[in-house]
């Protein structure tokens, strides 16, 4: 009997260790991660909203009145999408990415490593600040865009599935950009020669049916073609590609860099050293 407790005792054990998750730890990550951003609003919420105005003031005085339609849409139409669907992804990069670096440079990074949180809840914990930023910047962006072109959302529900895809799979690229960089001009660089290229190269500001035919095929290579594709039949009902293929690729897309950032994490390379 005295045996048999025991062994029952330590099989509730590990069930305790192995199966049960850190809620309190999870949702107090989530919280600060969302706080991050939300003190310092006008950097975070305010910017990216006259970023996506002065692209969408510039190519419409440069290009717009030159432009026909495109895809049935007035080029102005067009590019609002995909500008949107940029804005958020660059901004879910940085909420993740600049929290690990920051934490990084400041020494602090053992206040998160420290608490008894696996990494499949950081991962969770990172993943829920910058999908919760991307989902403001969203919101303000397409309100500002309803009340300033009438541009509405065509199906609400696939925007918004693309919104949270398109800022999960960057959050997770900030997570591993935050681990691998170790100085500013380190994450600098990720930014401006991988994030950025990819971002303005996925069709935001043009449809890839008028690219050369290799150009057109490499295009379909980048996962974030599907994600900005996605939001624009999500608001305007066109998209370059199939829809429910683009859908498969995001969510592969974002369950790859969340494995990624699952290793990284469980490693602690550069983390703990």
């Amino acid at each position: 009997m005295t045996q048999a407790i025991e062994t029952t005792g330590k099989a509730a054990m590990g069930v305790r260790r192995f199966g049960r998750v850190n809620w309190l730890g999870l949702l107090t990550l989530c919280q600060r991660e969302v706080q991050r951003f939300l003190v310092v609003w006008t950097q975070t919420l305010l910017a990216p909203l006259v970023t996506a105005g002065l692209f969408l003031v510039i190519f419409s005085i440069a290009i717009g009145p030159r432009r026909g339609d495109v895809m049935g849409m007035p080029f102005t139409h067009f590019i609002a999408p995909g500008i949107l669907m940029m804005t958020v992804i660059q901004n879910a990069f940085a909420n993740t990415s600049s929290s690990i670096m920051v934490s990084k440079v400041q020494g602090n990074i053992v206040d998160t490593l420290m608490p008894p949180l696996s990494p499949m809840e950081l991962v969770i914990g990172y993943f829920a600040g910058g999908i919760a930023r991307g989902l403001v910047v969203a919101t303000v962006i397409s309100a500002s865009l309803w009340l300033v072109l009438g541009i509405g959302l065509a199906h609400p529900l696939i925007a918004l599935i693309y919104v949270v895809l398109g800022a999960a799979f960057l959050s997770g690229l900030g997570i591993m950009a935050g681990i691998v960089a170790q100085k500013f001009d380190q994450m600098a660089a990720i930014t401006n020669f991988i994030v950025t290229p990819l971002a303005f190269l996925s069709g935001t500001f043009y449809s890839v049916e008028a690219l050369p035919p290799v150009l057109r095929e490499i295009t379909r290579f980048n996962p974030m073609f599907y994600l900005i594709d996605g939001g624009r039949y999500g608001v305007l009902g066109v998209s370059d590609s199939n829809i429910w293929l683009g859908l498969a690729v995001s969510v592969a897309s974002v369950a790859v860099v969340a494995w990624l950032a699952w290793v990284m994490f469980r490693r602690g390379t550069r983390l703990k050293s």
